[in-house]
Order: C-alpha cells, then structure tokens, then sequence
C-alpha cells in the first residue's frame, strides 16, 4: 500500500501491516490524525493480503496523549436533536474496530482521553509497564466522547468504568491490566518481542479462519451502536455548557497540549477544577 499519511507511518511486510504514530509533539489525537486514520481504514479494509495490523508509536513516552482540545471546542456547542445515527469519531472507530485484520495495540507511553478511546477500538491492548492511561474529560466538563464510557463499560463493568471515567486518574499499566483496560502489561524490553511474536504466529495460520474467528466471536457481544448514540446524546449536552471555554482556555494556558503539561496533565487538572 503506497499512502500518503502525514501522523502515521505504514510499512507491510509478510502479512503484517505496522503503523507507527509519529506526530510531535504528543502525538495529538488531532484533524490531521484523524484524516490519516480514514485514509488508512479504507485501505487496510480492502488489503486481502495483510491478516494483522500492529499500532505503536515512534515517541517513547505518548502512543496518543488525547483528542485535539482546540477540535473539541469547534464542535456544535447548542442544543442538538437527539442522535440517530453515529457521528464521524464514533463511525471512525467501529469501522477500525470491524476491520477484518487483528488490530493490536502496542502501547509504550501515555494514552489518554481519544488515545485511550482509540486503543480501546483495537482487537488486542498489550502496554509497557511504564505505561499510563486516564479518561480525563469529566475534569474539563465534557465526558468521553468516543465510546469510551461503552467499551470501558463493557470490558471493566460498570462500576471500574465509572471510577476510570469520574475520577479522572491516571492508571498504571498494571492496574489496566487488572481491569480488563488492556490485556496485559509486560516489562518494557519484552514488549515489542512479544506483539512481533503474537503478530507473526497469528499471520501464520490461514487467514481465512482467522477473519472467521474474529466475527464469531464479535457475533456473540451486542451492538456498540445503541450505548454510542446513548454517548453521543450526552457528550452533546455537555457541550452546551457555558463554562465550557473558560475551562478549556484554563487547561490549555497551564500547559495541557504541550510536552511537559501532558506529562504531568494530573496538576493542570487539578487547577482546573
């Protein structure tokens, strides 16, 4: 396949499609990012001969800090008819998420808000244990916007989604791991040797049984669609909030979006509040 993706890097070998994100400072979940991720979807769904698609990040500290905060605040900010039919984020990730390929997320660094909401799309999550993954958007007023009060609340239950989603922590990779976030955490020198070895060993079977695989086993969970449009409605009422800006300029003027503000994103949060 010969894109042209300016956040994401692809390379396909043997099987095997690599994406590496590579968008400084933070690799911003961002226009551009997304655009990238429309243009690589439609290509990996028609690619017959590529049976799995590993993600990582070509930045050793974010995989994707979070969606665009400056994006967030051009959307719709009155009140909006109740949805029927999914928005463009939403649409975007469960067309990934229905993709025939393995997606494996291979997570080494920090995944918030859309990041975490990305990886969460992704058919397997493994992460260093170094790792960091927070839905922070509750702090700003908003609440997470890209099905990750339906997939947190389906793969942590309801009471782990709604700490992960109200509290607003950041989270060790260990403790994902114990709540269904992701699948495991592993040391970080063994993370890359163990998705290139799983990756490898999937792309060895036939790939027939391996897409049937994938959609029976999707066949057995309930449509995503009507908890996403259940979302969508109330990420909408949020957005009408008038002290929406005056958080967000708050947010932005103490760091958030710049490289030393994510890494420590807990105390801009807190001046927010």
């Amino acid at each position: 396949m010969d894109l042209e993706l300016v956040t994401l890097d692809l390379t396909v070998a043997a099987e095997l499609a690599t994406v590496t994100i590579d968008h400084p400072p933070v690799n911003l979940l961002d226009a551009p990012m997304m655009l990238d991720l429309v243009v690589l979807e439609a290509a990996l769904r028609d690619a017959d001969d590529v049976h799995v698609v590993v993600f990582r990040s070509a930045d050793p500290e974010f995989f994707i800090a979070h969606a665009d905060v400056e994006l967030i605040r051009a959307l719709p900010r009155t009140r909006q008819p109740e949805p029927t039919e999914l928005g463009f984020f939403h649409a975007l990730l469960e067309r990934i998420r229905t993709l025939p390929q393995l997606t494996i997320a291979e997570i080494d660094g920090i995944a918030r808000g859309g990041g975490s909401e990305f990886a969460l799309s992704l058919d397997l999550r493994f992460a260093s244990e170094r790792s960091t993954f927070a839905q922070p958007e509750v702090a700003l007023g908003i609440i997470p916007g890209g099905g990750g009060t339906q997939r947190l609340g389906r793969f942590a239950g309801r009471a782990r989604a709604l700490e992960i989603a109200l509290g607003c922590d950041d989270f060790d990779a260990a403790t994902a791991a114990r709540y269904g976030w992701i699948n495991r955490a592993l040391p970080a020198a063994e993370l890359r040797p163990f998705v290139d070895r799983l990756a490898a060993r999937v792309c060895s079977f036939p790939p027939g049984a391996v897409r049937a695989a994938k959609r029976a086993v999707d066949a057995a969970a309930e449509s995503f669609e009507p908890g996403l449009l259940a979302e969508q409605a109330a990420w909408n009422t949020t957005m009408t909030d008038p002290s929406l800006d005056a958080r967000f300029d708050a947010a932005l003027a103490a760091g958030m979006q710049t490289r030393a503000g994510e890494l420590d994103l807990d105390a801009i949060l807190r001046t927010v509040g």
